[in-house]
């Protein structure tokens, strides 16, 4: 009798046990499928309400009218030093054409020029209050006194040189010699530096000319915003170190804006300061409130991975494959996250620009332009939800590898190309004077762009370069297009009928997926059985085929 009790107490705590696994293992698949369900099922099968789809709706709509208002007004500043570039060009530039020769603004060729270009300089300078149209003065220092014009001249210590004899002696140390000019002082400034002017050009390296001006970009005004004060730092500078009896004149601009010290508008501009202000708080909250809800959800995940994967090996005794591992960790999440948080530094510094606590646009910019560039690109993660939207991101998904593989082999040769038309052909055509200039110069006819320009612009000077530059763009032309780019083609295309194939035959059966078949607890409608398909397709091993007929549990 006491053998038939033990024999029943241990049937039974046998069967407790086994119930609790059955349960446990059951309660994990359905919150397993509800995880991978979309926002819309999940708010049919529990009524839980789509938050982070609204979040990120909302985050679209409010992050894009951020960088429309931005970039408006960042339009208005790039504009405005650009004009004055052109401006401060046509002022002290002898005979400026308007348009830069090429990387320089003027050459002059004789010595009568290069005084005639200096000295207009210095009068110019002289007389930019009755010259100018725009609001633009000299810059003064603490004591409210002007900041002068320094001249300096930059020449070869000693040397002497006698080309008809091909002689020279050069001593190679350089020597700076300086000078100011005062635009009180414009009548004396000739007689009083007569000397300087005296120029051996043999031994002329360069001469610059900087001064410091301060301008108002009023501009703004129209915008509702308070208009910036800048300081233009200006450099003119004379270049003889070729020595080649062609001086270039370069001018440089060197621009910082600031808040005004002493201001006083009527309208709304300052008001409209304030509502920008506020909106871009607001962006930060819904920034910082979908960051929240997305790392939620990668923690939920985590969990969810940890529970499966302690399930998977005690009932089965079977580790979980990396391809299975990679559907927990939703790489749209990461994405989102980090364009939450270059949304919150971009308009963190947006609000100190429109404070006038700092002038950097460009940085600014550079932060809003890629959130709203991950944000846009984060919506593709709503359209894997339908079959006939989500064949671009099976398609990417599937020949990255393959596609990344090839363009490192493709890249030596590129490589090697561009080193090959930069030392060759540099000296001869302006496409193939840098390393960068000779890749985008590659990269273009590589997309067919600018071929018979690139062919006619070549120098025919040296015949055996002119017909090295032949066989160099014609292998390069011919090896490129007809053969790397139909390969690359090629790649993308059999991923995507590989893809096009699974869709109509079936995706191949992970082992999360044979796990979550077995028992269907919690209610899928029948838009998603025909719809899900994007987590499918990443198992191309430790997975099987499907077999016709067989129902498949769909993963979002």
């Amino acid at each position: 009798m006491e053998l038939l009790v033990r024999y029943l107490d241990r049937s039974n705590s046998i069967c407790s046990v086994s119930t609790q696994d059955i349960i446990k293992e059951d309660t994990l698949r359905d919150d397993l499928k509800y995880y991978f369900m979309s926002p819309c099922e999940k708010y049919r099968a529990r009524g839980q309400k789509p938050w982070k789809l609204v979040v990120q709706i909302l985050k679209i709509v409010m992050i894009t009218t951020q960088l429309i208002l931005f970039g408006l007004n960042n339009q208005l500043v790039v504009s405005y030093k650009e004009e004055n570039m052109m401006a401060l060009k046509n002022l002290f530039l002898k005979d400026y054409s308007g348009v830069d020769e090429d990387d320089y603004s003027v050459a002059v060729y004789n010595q009568q020029q290069v005084y005639d270009s200096l000295f207009f300089v210095l009068d110019q300078y002289s007389q930019l209050g009755r010259l100018s149209v725009g609001p633009i003065s000299y810059a003064e220092d603490e004591e409210g006194k002007l900041l002068p014009l320094i001249l300096c001249k930059e020449y070869y210590k000693r040397g002497t040189l006698d080309p008809s004899d091909e002689a020279f002696d050069i001593d190679s140390e350089l020597e700076t010699v300086c000078m100011s000019h005062d635009p009180k002082t414009a009548n004396q400034w000739k007689t009083q530096n007569s000397s300087f002017f005296d120029l051996d050009f043999y031994r002329l390296v360069d001469i610059r000319a900087t001064f410091q001006l301060k301008g108002i970009n009023l501009q703004t005004v129209r915008s509702r915003e308070l208009p910036d004060c800048y300081s233009f730092y200006v450099t003119i500078t004379f270049d003889n170190q070729c020595h080649s009896g062609k001086v270039k004149i370069f001018l440089d601009i060197d621009v910082q804006s600031c808040a005004c010290r002493d201001w006083k508008i009527s309208g709304t501009a300052q008001k409209n300061t304030h509502y920008l202000l506020v909106f871009d708080a607001f962006v930060i909250l819904v920034c910082l409130t979908s960051a929240v809800l997305c790392t939620r959800s990668i923690v939920l995940a985590v969990r969810l991975l940890q529970r499966f994967s302690r399930v998977f090996h005690e009932n089965y005794n079977h580790k979980v494959c990396e391809n299975d591992q990679k559907e927990f960790l939703n790489g749209w999440y990461v994405l989102v996250i980090v364009s939450d948080l270059l949304a919150i530094v971009g308009s963190i510094l947006k609000m100190e620009i429109q404070a006038k606590s700092l002038t950097s646009y460009d940085v600014c910019s550079i932060f809003l332009g890629t959130s709203t560039l991950l944000v846009w690109a984060g919506v593709i993660r709503y359209l894997e939800y339908f079959q006939k939207y989500n064949v671009l991101i099976l398609t990417m998904t599937a020949a990255f590898p393959k596609v990344l593989r090839f363009c490192c082999c493709a890249g030596m040769i590129y490589l090697g190309y561009t080193f090959c038309g930069w030392i060759v052909l540099g000296p001869y055509h302006e496409k193939f004077e840098s390393l960068s200039r000779v890749a985008e110069c590659l990269f273009s006819l590589l997309n067919g762009d600018d071929m018979f320009t690139t062919f006619a612009q070549l120098k025919d000077k040296n015949s055996l370069v002119w017909l090295f530059s032949r066989a160099y763009l014609y292998s390069f032309i011919s090896l490129f297009i007809y053969m790397v780019l139909s390969l690359f083609i090629a790649l993308i295309t059999d991923s995507y009928e590989t893809i096009k194939s699974f869709q109509k035959n079936g995706f191949p059966l992970t082992d999360l997926q044979k796990f979550l078949r077995e028992q269907k607890d919690v209610p899928v409608s029948e838009e998603s059985s025909q719809t899900d398909v994007h987590v499918q397709n990443s198992a191309f091993c430790c997975c099987r085929r499907v077999p016709e007929g067989d129902d498949v549990v769909l993963i979002s």
